[in-house]
């Protein structure tokens, strides 16, 4: 299995819908989740002392792009990416994407399921990719989800 990085956008998406409608609230965790994952791919990409600086960058890089998305998603943007990576993590197979798009605000995405498999704890889990469209620009990223008691799907660090 190859290692994934957490994705800026779902991380701003599930933590996101507890913060207020403000702009400042919404770029801040984006930023923070952003860093976060740019992190953690930074982590994945470095190699020996390389490490250390995949890091450093991966970290200021994902902060800027997730203060950036935090900022400009609404929470009808939120609403619409959740339902569609709900439903598209239960019901659609490896390589199918699915779209969601908000009239309103123009912003859009996709949502792919790029493996599924069962996690040693005995959850199914599937690794995707994702696209938020903001002002026509395009940000991808990759995440794990896994399948919870309820049905829903609970993204994975």
């Amino acid at each position: 299995m190859r290692t994934q990085a957490v994705i800026v956008v779902v991380a701003s998406l599930a933590l996101g819908a507890c913060q207020t409608s403000q702009l400042g609230a919404k770029q801040t965790a984006g930023g923070l989740f952003g860093a976060v994952g740019g992190a953690i791919a930074g982590s994945n990409i470095g190699g020996g002392k390389g490490t250390v600086a995949a890091v450093a960058i991966g970290t200021l890089l994902g902060a800027v792009i997730g203060s950036e998305i935090g900022k400009s998603l609404d929470n009808a943007d939120k609403a619409a990416m959740a339902r569609t990576t709900q439903n598209t993590l239960e019901t659609q197979p490896v390589g199918t994407t699915s779209t969601w798009h908000n009239p309103d605000s123009g912003h859009s995405g996709t949502v792919t399921p790029t493996s599924t498999y069962q996690a040693p704890s005995g959850h199914y889990c599937r690794e995707y990719s994702q696209t938020v469209n903001i002002g026509g620009q395009t940000e991808e990223a990759f995440g794990k989800a896994c399948r919870q008691p309820d049905g829903s799907w609970k993204i994975q660090n």
